[in-house]
């Protein structure tokens, strides 16, 4: 391979690396937890005290995506239901969680030292490399992986269904890594890494590699094989963070302070960390990650059923355009920035906003974990005669969880903005942009329960591809004219809109009473409160950071007494007479 001479680059890494590692491990694998056991049985203690609260609280907090939505459900009655058995679910749940819940913090908490060992303009080619990873992801496991969940269960033979989902995907995956292998130089060219061919080389492979073991990964989820998965995943987190620990510390550090490191080591490194070798870390987890499931993979023959392909495609089509709709969201303010501002400061701003969004980062893993853990929750709940009701105190208790979080991020930013290195803290005032959007986005998401319930998905890929078309107007609208600014509010305005629109077609076609007074007075006085806190900051303790603390710790404790006055059940919960 040689040494990589990239321009110190890429190292939004950390974030970039949770956003791919987030694609791999927050798929709906821990939503298979949920729905293994059919049955719903009533919990045998209710909460009626504290103690009672936090004991089943615990258990289903092993894993994180059950977690947010298991504390929504204990506040909403005193009695509440789970799911099979009790005991059954929470060592598959603890499993699950293991893997998601250590991946995902590694790899965010390695965000601080990406952010020093890189500059703004060297990180902006890993945030954007790995904005296109996410699309290619979407259209290379094109909703096959949910297809396979969905005809594995209505199937008799389970065997079929692997080998034609296992097989569909292979080709696929191997046509594109093909593809890109041959019109590697040309694509960076394009991408204007004409230099660096090598990373779509990298970049092809981790995608197809990923597809393509995204279904023994969900087998071993239909097969209930939760250790057998939290460990594949586990190794492959620990491979890609070492690597990314060694060739980008280590290496260097011997390289610099040994008289035998430039000897030994020149052919990996010239005494700088560069991008490549982030990249390089993560083709050999992924590889890592394949050999280990080739038992799995072998298991059955390949062949292909192609009245059953028909079907699944068929099923999986809409999942398609909802996916890239959504990723589209998610990540197409990344990738027009680079090309919509001049270029001496676009990867400086690319590198900037990339860094400073994941900040934002602990809201969108909240709204991820609470979506592939509230769905069965919802769908076991629809036949009962209060389901409406439930989904609307669902709905309260998880828009005072999120903005309670906005306000405990955003009210602690002298705290928080040591995440970031120092280059890149003028980026900051993006954050509470992005946060909100993120409040937006978990509300839709809550939303979204009525087309699910109704059948009626297509609404889905609907308003995506509305919120799409406004993220893609808006970026390319405001970014000419105040840079990544104009990106924080295109991604505010694009889930604002899909909020607002899947509310109202929501009370048309599934009508839900949502205490609108309520959740509205959160929002507005959560916002109310952080401009006080603006204010107070730039005008009353602008030279002391240990009063800008105390006082908006005190905002923090006006917002949390608010909610507890104003919520009976937590007043029932908490308070004990």
């Amino acid at each position: 391979m040689g040494v990589t001479t990239f321009h110190r680059a890429g190292q939004n890494q950390p974030s970039k690396s949770s956003e791919l590692f987030e694609g791999f491990i927050n798929r709906p694998e821990h939503g298979t937890v949920v729905t293994t056991a059919k049955t719903t049985v009533p919990c045998p203690f209710a909460p009626s005290s504290l103690s009672d609260v936090g004991m089943l609280f615990l258990l289903r907090s092993l894993n994180f995506e059950t977690a947010s939505v298991t504390l929504i459900i204990v506040l909403l009655s005193d009695k509440y239901f789970v799911v099979g058995n009790l005991r059954s679910l929470a060592g598959q749940t603890a499993v699950y969680g293991i893997s998601s819940i250590v991946g995902r913090l590694l790899n965010y908490f390695l965000v601080p030292m990406y952010s020093r060992v890189f500059l703004p303009e060297e990180s902006a080619v890993y945030v954007e490399m790995y904005a296109y990873v996410a699309f290619f992801i979407v259209i290379l496991t094109y909703g096959m992986e949910t297809a396979f969940f969905n005809f594995n269960q209505k199937e008799e033979n389970k065997n079929r269904v692997y080998s034609t989902t296992l097989t569909s995907l292979f080709i696929t995956s191997a046509l594109f890594i093909a593809a890109a292998l041959i019109f590697a130089q040309p694509i960076a060219s394009m991408l204007r890494y004409g230099d660096h061919p090598e990373y779509i080389q990298y970049f092809a492979l981790i995608v197809g590699l990923d597809a393509f073991t995204s279904i023994p990964f969900a087998k071993l989820r239909a097969e209930n094989k939760a250790m057998r998965f939290a460990v594949i995943k586990l190794i492959g987190i620990f491979v890609n963070i070492g690597l990314n620990l060694i060739l980008l510390l280590l290496v260097p550090y011997l390289y610099k302070n040994y008289s035998w490191g430039p000897e030994m080591l020149s052919w990996i490194s010239d005494g700088e960390p560069v991008v490549g070798h982030i990249f390089v870390s993560n083709l050999v987890a992924s590889v890592v990650v394949f050999i280990l499931l080739i038992p799995d993979i072998f298991k059955i023959k390949f062949g292909i059923s192609f009245s059953l392909l028909k079907r699944m495609l068929s099923y999986a089509a809409p999942l398609l355009i909802l996916g890239l709709a959504g990723i589209a969201n998610e990540t197409v303010d990344r990738i027009l920035l680079k090309y919509l501002l001049p270029e001496d400061v676009a990867m400086y701003q690319l590198g900037i906003y990339g860094m400073c969004f994941k900040i934002a980062i602990v809201m969108s893993i909240f709204v991820q974990a609470f979506r592939y853990a509230a769905e069965p929750f919802f769908f076991s709940k629809q036949k009962d005669a209060d389901a409406k009701q439930t989904y609307a105190d669902v709905m309260k208790y998880f828009v005072i969880i999120m903005t309670a979080m906005f306000l405990a991020i955003i009210l602690y930013m002298d705290i928080v903005k040591y995440f970031v290195g120092e280059e890149y803290y003028s980026g900051l005032k993006i954050v509470p942009i992005l946060l909100y959007s993120h409040v937006f986005l978990g509300i839709f998401y809550n939303l979204s329960i009525w087309y699910k319930l109704t059948g009626q998905t297509r609404f889905g890929a609907y308003i995506s591809l509305i919120g799409t078309a406004i993220s893609v107007g808006l970026n390319i609208a405001l970014i000419p004219v105040i840079g990544y600014m104009g990106s924080a509010w295109a991604n505010f305005a694009c889930y604002a809109v899909m909020m607002i629109i899947s509310y109202f077609l929501g009370q048309k076609y599934y009508r839900v009473n949502y205490d609108l007074k309520r959740i509205l007075s959160y929002m507005i006085i959560s916002a109310g409160l952080y401009f006080v806190s603006v204010y107070t900051t730039q005008h009353l303790f602008a030279d002391n950071v240990a009063q800008r603390l105390v006082f908006n710790t005190l905002l923090l404790m006006v917002f949390l007494i608010y909610i507890a006055f104003s919520e009976p059940r937590l007043k029932r919960i908490f308070v004990r007479k």
